[in-house]
């Protein structure tokens, strides 16, 4: 606790020196019913939890999870939107929404794959704001009870939550995946999106990340690189520091279940940037988005009262 204390103190004093504003990391524990939890980072490498490390948003509803929770902000209102994995089985996404990251909106459960009774699963939501078509787009995994080929990527779109179009599958390289994310990429002269995803095969056994490239956000996608890092891998999310582009993952197998990362200024070469990160203990997948100096400093202000303790 001393030293939580001293690095959000450090946090604090160097406030006025954040002229690029900060990283949130947003991110489950286990038991997945525990909620979100937020940590916060000047640099993009040293991760310290917020809220004296207590959930940041706590499920609304008895035995929910909130895993793989991803957080972005909504380019019209300037707040946040959330989505997450609202159930280990089930049809339904979890989201809600924030004008300022301190209060949350209702937590509301979207049967989005209503329409296909035997789906097995919808796994790590992710939304993206497609800005020609001024809608979003909702990427997941899903696999089916009536077939053998395992999580393909799922999308559907909306523009108010409320409405979504049918599922289609989005992405199906012909194996297993899960964990898809993307990132709006300008790099050498032009700008693109990049894809990144959970390559899952086990024949050969990979469970690491891949990526490809595509001009919009709904592609078209380039064949996939090779893996980027080692198996045992999964929950990918990519930030760019400087000229380097981070990609950060949840390495879930004992005895180094942890948070790693690996990073490129090229995208052929890839480091470990394992030696310089810090994330707060037993983080698990989640979702990083940027925040301004204001934001970041009032973050910082939420102290929840610790839970009592039983007698």
């Amino acid at each position: 606790m001393r030293r939580l204390v001293c690095m959000l103190l450090m946090f604090l004093s160097a406030a006025s020196a954040w002229a690029q504003g900060a990283w949130v990391f947003a991110y489950f524990k286990e038991p997945g019913s525990q909620g979100i939890f937020f940590a916060l980072s000047r640099d993009g490498y040293t991760f310290t939890p917020l809220n004296d490390g207590q959930a940041w948003i706590k499920p609304a509803a008895d035995k929910q999870i909130m895993r793989d929770v991803f957080i972005t902000r909504d380019p019209n209102s300037g707040g946040f939107r959330a989505v997450w994995t609202w159930d280990w089985r089930g049809a339904s996404l979890g989201t809600a929404s924030s004008k300022d990251l301190m209060e949350w909106t209702p937590q509301v459960q979207v049967p989005i794959m209503k329409d296909f009774p035997a789906v097995n699963n919808v796994w790590a939501p992710e939304t993206y704001w497609d800005e020609k078509a001024k809608e979003w787009l909702l990427i997941w995994s899903s696999s089916f009870k009536d077939s053998k080929d395992g999580n393909r990527i799922w999308a559907s779109r909306t523009k108010d939550f409320v409405a979504f179009s049918k599922p289609e599958k989005f992405y199906d390289p012909g194996f297993v995946v899960i964990d898809a994310t993307m990132f709006r990429r300008d790099f050498a002269g032009k700008k693109d999106w990049v894809f990144v995803v959970k390559d899952q095969s086990t024949d050969p056994l990979r469970y690491a990340e891949r990526w490809a490239s595509g001009p919009t956000v709904e592609g078209p996608w380039s064949p996939l690189s090779g893996p980027i890092n080692e198996s045992w891998s999964e929950g990918p999310s990519v930030i760019q520091v400087g000229d380097k582009f981070i990609v950060y993952y949840d390495h879930y197998r004992a005895p180094r279940a942890r948070y790693e990362g690996v990073e490129t200024t090229d995208w052929v070469h890839w480091t470990s940037v394992n030696d310089k990160m810090n994330f707060p203990e037993a983080a698990k997948h989640g979702s990083f988005f940027h925040v301004t100096d204001a934001e970041a400093e009032k973050l910082l202000t939420r102290h929840d009262p610790a839970p009592a303790t039983q007698p």
